[in-house]
């Protein structure tokens, strides 16, 4: 069968066009002639999305989205409650229930949408994973060329020996042109993203036009198909040292995890979808998706070389002051400027990534590495955890961001997302946590929990750890010289800490009431942590997943 009939019995349409598996030129001329929509709030809904640079085709596209969609739209994302799966799926804030009635109404108005004016979609055949061995295939489908070659940027293609490619394809259709009423469609608002396991179908209805709704959305499909075949699937990076040694790092935003793991000495896995199956360790994606916002172009050289590179997507940087962007190199834009969103991002294939291992695979972990940027300052730099630590603080996934510009927020916030990547998780977290200590335990893996944020007192007060002393103690970690050191408990907050370390000449740093001044501030602060750890652990219902408390 062929993919336009694939598509009309799959999704109703028949009246359509297509481009099919166009290249990234030929995708980045057609970005710019045809894909139209909204890019000010007060602005229409045919203003031209994307410009090339004054490099042409031989640079990047830069893409403006609509500007209620700078980010991922959580509110608006969802999962088809069919009975088969209401129970299974981890339904919550960012991935709702929808009703079954109410998208199946929505499916076919989707169609005759698309239908009556003839639309002309764009299809991009790929790969979700770069293991053929259990790589989903993945057909995008949509009304924008700079989705599909973000598309072609983000996953693997051409992988030989994947096994029913037709019936284990995932076919994601994305409509930005379309506007979702929710009496009528069911949704939350005028937008709707949409899993829905029973038929392989991704929907995104409505200018949720951001690029990476086309690779997280898959990404949370990901999340649910092969935790049940026994995969991990994690929202982390990896890299592979000289000696073979694999290493997985886990983080949220701000803590550190792409930047770690881009190490001169060690291989690039992937820096942020990473799958561990009994093959080893293999990259989701084949390319990345870097925030560009205040990029430090000497600290990040890869994504400052990328900026300029042919086929490369700009996401929502403005032109300089007085040009238009066409007239602007890669080189001179101001990555500051967040005028137009914070989320400034630019995507990238990992063909322009030196120092990564082939076809984004390598060994089974040694060393698994949980981060936190603390900005309490009471967390050590790094703690050895046990498994029953490791699944808590995995299933805690904790950080603390600094106080923002918000008036009256004048002290450093908890965040909690689950697995480190809660949003996406489609199971319950302890299947992902019950997976890891497996894995772990099979390969001998060790565990740290390494913190990246403050020290000596909280923001504000304390320095941000030292890029020198987190490397330091994450080399002594990936070499196995934490594994035999003196320990000493940290008791307020139950944590197992090393006494010394190589290549830390000052020991007393690694406990971080000794950089305190305050002792009894110390204490307070570390209590209060605490007591924030337990609030999430009870109001998440925990313990019902079988998970120990550990704080």
């Amino acid at each position: 069968m062929s993919f336009q009939a694939d598509l009309e019995k799959l999704l109703g349409l028949k009246t359509v066009s297509y481009k099919y598996n166009l290249g990234k030129t030929e995708l980045f001329h057609e970005a710019i002639a045809n894909d139209k929509g909204r890019v000010r709030r007060d602005g229409p809904s045919n203003e031209q999305k994307a410009y090339p640079t004054v490099l042409g085709d031989k640079g990047p596209l830069v893409y403006y989205t609509d500007p209620d969609c700078t980010g991922r739209r959580t509110k608006d994302t969802f999962a088809v409650a069919w009975p088969e799966v209401e129970n299974e799926i981890w339904f919550k804030a960012d991935l709702g229930k929808y009703d079954p009635a109410k998208y199946e109404g929505l499916l076919k108005n989707l169609a005759k949408h698309l239908n009556d004016k003839q639309a002309s979609l764009y299809v991009k055949d790929v790969f979700m994973g770069s293991d053929p061995d259990f790589a989903v295939p993945y057909r995008f489908v949509g009304e924008y060329a700079v989705h599909a070659a973000f598309v072609d940027n983000m996953f693997p293609k051409d992988l030989v020996g994947v096994k029913d490619v037709d019936a284990r394809r995932w076919t994601m259709l994305n409509v930005p042109s379309y506007v979702c009423e929710p009496e009528r469609d069911g949704s939350r608002s005028e937008v709707a993203i949409i899993i829905d396991v029973r038929n392989k179908l991704c929907i995104v209805a409505g200018r949720a036009d951001y690029c990476g709704v086309n690779k997280k959305t898959i990404f949370t499909v990901g999340n649910y198909l092969l935790p049940k075949e026994g995969r991990l699937s994690m929202h982390c990076s990896a890299n592979v040292g000289e000696k073979g040694d694999g290493a997985i790092l886990f983080g949220l935003s701000g803590t550190g995890k792409t930047t770690l793991s881009a190490d001169a000495s060690r291989k690039l896995i992937g820096d942020d979808e990473t799958i561990w199956s009994d093959n080893g360790l293999c990259n989701l994606e084949g390319g990345c998706y870097a925030k560009l916002i205040n990029l430090d172009k000497d600290a990040e050289p890869v994504i400052a070389e990328a900026l300029s590179k042919a086929g490369c997507i700009i996401e929502n940087v403005p032109p300089l002051p007085g040009k238009k962007i066409e007239e602007c190199h890669p080189d001179e834009l101001d990555l500051n400027d967040g005028s137009l969103a914070e989320n400034t991002r630019l995507s990238y294939p990992l063909e322009v990534v030196p120092n990564t291992m082939p076809n984004g695979r390598g060994p089974h972990p040694q060393t698994i590495v949980l981060l936190t940027a603390d900005a309490y300052g009471v967390l050590p730099p790094v703690s050895i955890l046990t498994p029953e630590d490791v699944m808590y603080h995995f299933v805690s996934g904790f950080t603390a961001r600094v106080a923002g510009t918000e008036v009256g927020v004048t002290e450093p916030q908890p965040t909690f997302s689950a697995c480190f990547g809660g949003p996406f998780m489609s199971h319950k977290p302890n299947v992902y946590a019950e997976l890891l200590a497996k894995k772990m335990k099979e390969h001998k893996a060790r565990c740290i929990l390494l913190n990246t944020g403050w020290s000596g007192g909280p923001y504000g007060v304390g320095k941000r750890m030292s890029i020198k002393l987190t490397r330091a103690l994450l080399n002594a970690a990936l070499n196995g010289e934490l594994d035999n050191v003196p320990t000493e408990k940290l008791e307020i907050l139950n944590l197992t800490i090393p006494t010394a370390c190589p290549g830390i000449p000052d020991a007393t740093v690694l406990n971080p009431r000794n950089t305190w001044a305050d002792k009894a501030a110390y204490d307070a602060t570390a209590t209060k942590l605490r007591d924030s750890f337990r609030k999430n652990f009870e109001s998440k219902g925990f313990a019902a997943f079988g998970i120990e408390a550990r704080i």
